[in-house]
């Protein structure tokens, strides 16, 4: 399927009309996707280039039933064939406004589409969905495409990610650790730590652990639930253990076209001075090169943040991610995130909080941060 749509864009560029142009003999039309829409979506996706695994389908029922935030998902057709598909959510809380978001949760999912024809198609059916549920913007998170037409729309550039290739020889994804990072690792196995597959509870504790610490507001247990069970096979946990066998850490991953994407992790605070924290990344690399995949994606971080030099000092390099808006009622780029001055005294207040406390009202507010 990925051959064909490559195939058919290569064919229209050697017949000199190229593929704006070849696009213009049928035209675009744009429908919401239901459940019946599933596997041509998911066949879409898969064979697409640029298709990651925030645009599976499977998110469309994590963030409706974890969040209750409504799914747009766009399909761009022409006649039967889809030239183009746009996942979208619609967030709408009293503390942090009304949005139309690729996607919330997601560091990126923004438009895929075979040219741009169909993905101005989608651009104009996004824009004119915003309006007609009269949110405060429409977002767009995505990975940066050089041949993409700018938007005009204004954007945000505090966020990037890590992404870098692995071999599938361990000893040399270790030596490519810069020394002192690689230094932690080995401190780690020198502590006699072990990591193994693990339980969503003792997950859970951990998260819920490490956030509350950083003063934010903890996902519900249901969302990592519906998490692993949506993506089945393509997600699991795995858990950092002292020699006692007391957990340390923990990550929740999800793997997709040789991907591995650790995408929400934890620990305790003793975790720090048994270099449990790396010795956990180590480990799921390691995980990663035995489940066959070749990228490792460290995931996305803020400028200027300790996750940040955490993920440089692993000798990872940041890629800008595009975050653009295209505002309907709101006046400016929404700042809904732990950097911005105003949320600091909540933050402080959050951290003084019992855990029963925060475990309880966090998800009611998590859900608009996403």
């Amino acid at each position: 399927m990925k051959a064909r749509v490559q195939d058919r864009l290569t064919e229209d560029r050697a017949s000199g009309m190229g593929a704006a142009a070849a696009a213009d003999r049928v035209s675009v039309t744009v429908t919401t996707a239901s459940d019946a829409d599933a596997r041509a979506w998911t066949a879409y996706v898969d064979a697409h280039p640029e298709g990651t695994v925030y645009h599976c389908w499977p998110w469309r029922r994590v963030l409706a039933e974890a969040f209750a935030h409504v799914p747009h998902y766009l399909v761009a057709r022409r006649g039967e064939r889809v030239v183009g598909v746009l996942p979208l959510a619609q967030v709408k809380t009293l503390l942090f406004g009304h949005s139309l978001s690729s996607l919330p949760f997601c560091p990126y999912a923004g438009p895929l589409a075979d040219d741009s024809q169909a993905a101005q198609a989608l651009d104009q059916a996004a824009v004119a969905l915003a309006e007609k549920l009269r949110v405060d913007h429409l977002e767009y998170r995505r990975l940066p495409a050089p041949d993409e037409t700018a938007r005009g729309w204004p954007s945000n550039d505090l966020y990037v990610v890590f992404r870098k290739a692995i071999s599938p020889d361990h000893d040399a994804n270790l030596n490519a650790i810069p020394r002192k990072q690689r230094a932690m690792v080995r401190k780690g196995i020198k502590n006699g730590l072990t990591a193994d597959a693990g339980d969503l509870d003792t997950f859970f504790d951990l998260f819920a652990d490490n956030v509350h610490r950083h003063g934010t507001p903890a996902h519900a247990r249901r969302y990592f639930a519906l998490l692993l069970e949506a993506f089945g096979e393509q997600a699991d946990l795995l858990i950092v253990r002292d020699p006692q066998g007391n957990p340390l850490s923990g990550v929740l991953s999800l793997y997709y076209r040789g991907e591995a994407l650790p995408m929400h992790a934890g620990d305790y605070a003793s975790a720090r001075d048994l270099a449990a924290n790396d010795f956990k990344y180590w480990s799921l690399m390691r995980h990663a090169v035995e489940r066959g995949c070749t990228v490792f994606n460290y995931g996305r971080s803020k400028l200027g943040t300790g996750p940040y030099d955490f993920k440089k000092n692993w000798g990872f390099e940041p890629t800008p991610l595009v975050y653009e808006y295209k505002l309907v009622r709101g006046q400016g780029v929404p700042q809904n995130n732990p950097l911005n001055p105003k949320y600091r005294l909540m933050i402080e207040t959050w951290r003084r909080m019992p855990r029963w406390f925060v475990n309880a009202v966090g998800p009611h507010l998590v859900r608009g941060l996403g």
